[in-house]
Order: C-alpha cells, then sequence, then structure tokens
C-alpha cells in the first residue's frame, strides 16, 4: 500500500528553489566497441536537434546541446517539473580511433555518435620473411 509523505513534494520544491547548478548537467552515455567502431549513446530527450553541437579538438571530443521550453503567453502553469537546461559531455578519444570519419544521428531523444577505429589500430598480420635458408639443426641420437 501507497502512504502519502507530505515532505517528498516540500523537498521536491525546496530542491528545485535552492539548486544552484546553473552550469551545464551531465547526460547519460553509453560507450561500446562494434568491430571498427566505437559507438557512443546518449540520453537527451526533449533536445531540438538543431541545438546539438559536436565538435573534435585534436583528441577531445565534445557533445553540448540545449533544451528551452516553450512558455505561451497568458498561460498560468499548474506545475512545471521540466527545466530548460544546457548539456555538455567531453571524452578523450585516445590515438586509435579516425577523427576525421566520426559521425552522428539523433532519433527518438538518443544521440548516437560513431567513432571509426583508424586503420593503424586494427588488428592485422605481420608477414614472415627470410633473406637466409632456415638453419638445419642436427639430431643427435
Amino acid at each position: 500500500m501507497a502512504t502519502y509523505d507530505p515532505f517528498r513534494d516540500l523537498d521536491r520544491i525546496a530542491s528545485s528553489l535552492f539548486d544552484t547548478r546553473r552550469g551545464p548537467r551531465r547526460m547519460p552515455m553509453d560507450l561500446y566497441r562494434d568491430g571498427d567502431h566505437y559507438v557512443m549513446t546518449a540520453d537527451l530527450p526533449g533536445i531540438d536537434p538543431g541545438s546539438v553541437d559536436i565538435d573534435v579538438d585534436g583528441q577531445l571530443l565534445t557533445v553540448r546541446a540545449e533544451r528551452t521550453l516553450a512558455s505561451g503567453e497568458g498561460v498560468t502553469w499548474i506545475t512545471r517539473e521540466r527545466e530548460a537546461a544546457s548539456f555538455l559531455r567531453q571524452l578523450n578519444l585516445g590515438q586509435g580511433v579516425d577523427t576525421d570519419g566520426i559521425a552522428a544521428t539523433y532519433n527518438n531523444g538518443v544521440l548516437t555518435v560513431t567513432i571509426p577505429v583508424s586503420e593503424k589500430a586494427k588488428p592485422r598480420k605481420v608477414q614472415v620473411s627470410t633473406d637466409a635458408p632456415a638453419p638445419v639443426v642436427p639430431i643427435e641420437n
């Protein structure tokens, strides 16, 4: 049986009034490798795709996004829990990725960034060659 807790609503209101975080918020993300690509997915619900900005500076990938909320004239809000906010996430890509091949899509509130592995970092076979015949090792009986 659920019980009503009047302090829960009071706590929510107080935390929204006294929330001192005015800077960018972090976005929840997942990062995994799928074959020759790294894939980052980040939750950005309610974000206008035009506000998403992805920069690569050297080996630093920066994702920024902005959520704005419409406020109609003459509207009387009953409750307003969704906030306008800016989001920021930075990743150090390291040396094993192809920064020129990075691509991104945004669908259903999820940003997907695909980061290809560089040719230098992919596994490869090394050819063994020899200039001299193999040495003969005598077998003793």
